[in-house]
């Protein structure tokens, strides 16, 4: 049995151990995006508070005037701090979004997407590959969730192989040497620090392919007892149709106003027909209680996010354990260097390798 699983670590790490490599570091580089993305904006984000804010519509539409008429204005995000400039989100380009100066209605940046965590995005999840074939398969889409299911494999496989004949040899199992050669060091990090990240590994591995094959994801969210899953998005709550309809000025502020006073010192995000107030601590932080409102800026249904279905808490779960955010700070830094580490793997398993391969052949060449 074990010979079989070395077979399958070995012949599946060969060709998927570049993919896996470049999926890992790009991974790796989403994880602080948002961090990063502030430091970058750290002007435009940060305002000097002087006042109240100005109403929300009047910030809507302070932006709406310097952008193109095909463009409109779909979300307010209002952050708790009050020295955090609003951020505006807009119909097009796909992740677009302006800073607004919510004293003065002045729009002090972009707060779109940075080109590096774009390229990075669309490496990791499709290789640069965004848009669908002629014969409508999404071949970036199918390359990187195939190298994915590869992955699970040699991980699962490469843990076995790890598991010690005698409990004599576990010590060794579990170190790292750095000073005993370049060729002993290289396996200790690949067998040793391969172990300690496995886990992991394995979590973003099989929560990804949700994101992949919808085939895995409904089989996925079957066994956590939900049936039938259509999209991976977020749950929009017919967000297309309200967005139809003509809205008078002043009820963006109103239903602002009314579910602020219900949640003091939320990140609330305000779009027509609905409030979304950010309620995630420690576990789902995609977690979200939501309100809709009518043209007169009053609240008329709600739906908090402990009385929401198993599917949208499932779909907050499943992107919370794939990005390491359910467990705070620590956890995020502990998926970022299991993930930059997993991008190590490929390369001392091909070194270990083809320093095999060489020994080999030295024996044949001496008989």
């Amino acid at each position: 049995m074990r010979k079989l699983f070395r077979e399958l670590h070995l012949w599946l790490s060969l060709p998927f151990g570049l993919l896996i490599m470049v999926t890992c570091f790009t991974g790796a580089m989403l994880m602080f995006e948002n961090e990063v993305t502030l430091l970058c904006n750290y002007r435009a984000t940060f305002v000097v508070p002087d006042g109240r804010p100005l109403p929300i519509d009047v910030l809507v539409s302070s932006v709406k005037d310097i952008l193109p008429e095909d463009i409109d204005v779909t979300d307010v995000v209002v952050y708790p701090e009050n020295d955090r400039a609003y951020k505006v989100k807009l119909s097009a380009p796909k992740h677009a979004a302006m800073y607004v100066n919510q004293y003065t209605g002045e729009v002090t940046g972009d707060a779109g997407r940075l080109q590096f965590f774009r390229v990075m995005r669309h490496m990791h999840r499709w290789l640069m590959d965004d848009s669908r074939g002629k014969g409508g398969v999404f071949w970036g889409r199918l390359v990187v969730g195939t190298s994915t299911i590869a992955s699970v494999v040699i991980l699962i496989t490469g843990i076995v192989l790890w598991v010690p004949r005698s409990l004599s040899s576990l010590r060794n199992r579990l170190k790292i040497v750095a000073t005993k050669g370049y060729s002993r060091f290289c396996y200790d990090l690949h067998v040793a620090g391969g172990f300690y990240v496995a886990l992991l590994l394995l979590t973003m591995a099989v929560t990804g392919l949700t994101w992949s094959f919808s085939w895995y994801r409904n089989g996925f969210y079957a066994l956590l007892g939900v049936e039938e899953v259509q999209g991976i998005g977020r749950n929009r709550r017919g967000q297309e149709t309200v967005n139809s309809v003509e809205w008078p000025s002043n009820v963006w502020q109103r239903a602002y106003e009314t579910v602020a006073e219900r949640n003091p010192g939320k990140l609330i995000t305000v779009s027509k027909g609905r409030v979304a107030v950010a309620v995630g601590g420690l576990g789902n932080q995609e977690a979200v209680d939501c309100y809709t409102y009518n043209v007169d800026g009053d609240i008329v249904d709600e739906l908090l996010y402990e009385d929401s279905g198993r599917l949208a808490k499932i779909r907050g779960w499943i992107y919370s354990l794939h990005v390491g955010s359910w467990g705070g700070l620590l956890m995020r830094v502990l998926y970022f260097l299991a993930a930059l580490f997993g991008a190590t793997l490929p390369l001392t398993g091909y070194y270990m390798w083809f320093k095999t391969l060489l020994r080999n052949r030295g024996k044949r060449g001496r008989c």
